[in-house]
């Protein structure tokens, strides 16, 4: 195990132009590449984004040319990467009408396809109805977990941050470092949400949170890097910005030794049987 693994942050503003997109994309592996990263972590909705709603019109399969970029850059670069798009193929709501997947894609060093994690809990929440438009993924699925220069590294998205059995999940499955990409709502206290949740995440479960949020239009960007012992050591604002941070996973080792709450547990997380 290295005594810390470097990730790269990509606060970016995704639009509707998915080649614009997969341009903003090339140019965080750049970064990330030139920093020494050994992971690139993009927003939620990296591939396409509207802030009045992203469904079917956005959508591209696995085999498209988002994904396409991601596996070609991770493999030129060395650089793992786990980033937000939208997948084609779910089921129809309940008026008939068609729906996506909101998903999570992770691609290792060698442009290998190394997970997919489809969005659990749809945001039907502040006003918002995402399951209008996209299909929720199965609960029951593995969670989506990777390692990346020998560190456990697990992955949930935007609204998820708000369940902690989400994260309790990728913990059980031995995640050291959670990421969180996100395109999450503004609004009133939203900001606020976003940053105490995430420092609630990385206390409870003595992990690293990495929350990175999308910029832009509708959107609160302010991704931050928990410690695990939920002190934030890094902090964007909300415009556009790429940054690297190491996380040491030696100190991350001796906080759960000195906190070791995760062994005190007395209660299981299983997905419920309705999937509701």
């Amino acid at each position: 195990m290295r005594p810390a693994v470097r990730i790269t942050l990509a606060q970016v503003a995704a639009s509707d132009d998915a080649a614009a997109n997969r341009a903003v994309v090339a140019d965080a592996f750049r970064t990330a590449a030139n920093a020494h990263a050994d992971l690139l972590v993009l927003p939620e909705y990296a591939s396409a984004f509207d802030p009045r709603g992203v469904g079917p019109r956005h959508a591209e399969p696995l085999d498209g040319p988002f994904v396409a970029l991601l596996r070609e850059r991770a493999a030129a670069t060395g650089v793992a990467v786990v980033a937000g798009t939208t997948l084609p193929g779910g089921a129809p709501a309940e008026d008939g009408a068609q729906r996506a997947v909101n998903a999570l894609v992770a691609v290792d060093g060698t442009g290998a396809l190394a997970g997919v994690y489809r969005k659990v809990h749809l945001y039907d929440a502040f006003g918002q109805h995402e399951s209008d438009r996209l299909a929720p993924g199965d609960p029951a699925a593995p969670p989506l977990v990777l390692d990346v220069a020998g560190v456990r590294v697990g992955a949930v998205t935007c609204y998820d941050l708000r369940f902690p059995e989400s994260t309790r999940r990728l913990v059980d499955a031995g995640a050291q470092v959670l990421l969180v990409p996100a395109a999450w709502a503004a609004g009133p206290l939203k900001a606020m949400h976003w940053r105490t949740l995430a420092v609630a995440r990385a206390i409870e479960s003595t992990s690293a949170v990495v929350a990175v949020g999308m910029a832009g239009r509708g959107v609160t960007g302010r991704s931050l890097v928990v410690g695990p012992d939920g002190v934030v050591g890094l902090e964007l604002d909300e415009a556009p910005a790429v940054r690297t941070v190491d996380v040491d996973v030696e100190a991350l080792l001796a906080v759960r030794e000195a906190n070791p709450s995760l062994a005190h547990r007395r209660y299981r997380v299983v997905p419920r049987d309705d999937g509701a």
